[in-house]
């Protein structure tokens, strides 16, 4: 049942955000996006969210009517601070804290303020965002226990009532990609598997079965495995199906 609420979509172009925009779409009146260029080095996948929205708007009529107007927010500051696989030039590695590098701190933190002081202009109560403490890297911020104190102090510092929303919070990557059969059947699945974006390296020069990456970074192999293990409950294996 499509609710009355509006919601933005925190939405990078990457396989995550891409099932939660269609989550948004299937049962919000009207869902908005935005998206943020911080410097980061897989900044490909920016390219990727025009063609994801325009597929997604071509799956469903409902869902072309509902999906509203995007927006692009720089955050340079975080590429500036720097210190991290994915802003800068360096090899992906555990720091002493126990962290991978890849880690950029305060990134989702900055993510929701700025998509919160856009619904605040706009009437939007509903941020949706792709964070997962199941299936993660250990990022502090994708915790459900962050969200759920981000939520209340961006409540207080803005005298508003925003829900966060973390559809993928609870699910492994596998899940995430039933979820998108679930949501699309086998027209949104390919949909993530054509057109999204995950490799930190950027790198899009092969389509292996889960589609583009390096398929070997942590994001790519992520995937990999996770689409592996979609593949073997869907057809009922006792193991993931190993893939290229």
């Amino acid at each position: 049942m499509t609710a009355t609420d509006h919601a933005v979509v925190l939405f990078s172009g990457g396989q995550d955000s891409t099932i939660c925009l269609a989550w948004a779409l299937a049962r919000f009146a009207r869902v908005e996006t935005i998206g943020f260029d911080y410097g980061q080095r897989h900044a490909v996948e920016l390219e990727r969210r025009a063609p994801i929205r325009q597929r997604l708007a071509a799956l469903d009529p409902a869902w072309g009517e509902r999906l509203g107007d995007d927006h692009v927010i720089g955050l340079g500051f975080l590429g500036e601070i720097g210190g991290t696989a994915l802003t800068d030039e360096r090899e992906i590695a555990f720091t002493a804290c126990g962290l991978p590098n890849t880690f950029v701190p305060g990134r989702n933190l900055a993510f929701f303020l700025a998509a919160a002081a856009v619904a605040d202009r706009r009437g939007i109560r509903r941020l949706v965002g792709g964070m997962c403490e199941t299936d993660y890297s250990g990022y502090p911020d994708c915790r459900d226990d962050t969200l759920k104190a981000l939520q209340v102090a961006l409540n207080l510092g803005m005298a508003q009532r925003f829900v966060i929303e973390t559809p993928l919070m609870w699910r492994d990557k596998a899940d995430t990609f039933a979820l998108a059969e679930e949501i699309g059947g086998a027209a949104l699945l390919e949909l993530v598997l054509e057109e999204t974006h995950t490799c930190y390296l950027g790198d899009r020069s092969v389509r292996h079965a889960w589609g583009y990456g390096c398929g070997t970074c942590p994001a790519c192999v992520l995937r990999a495995d996770g689409y592996g293990a979609y593949l073997a409950r869907r057809d009922g294996n006792t193991g993931p199906v190993a893939l290229s």
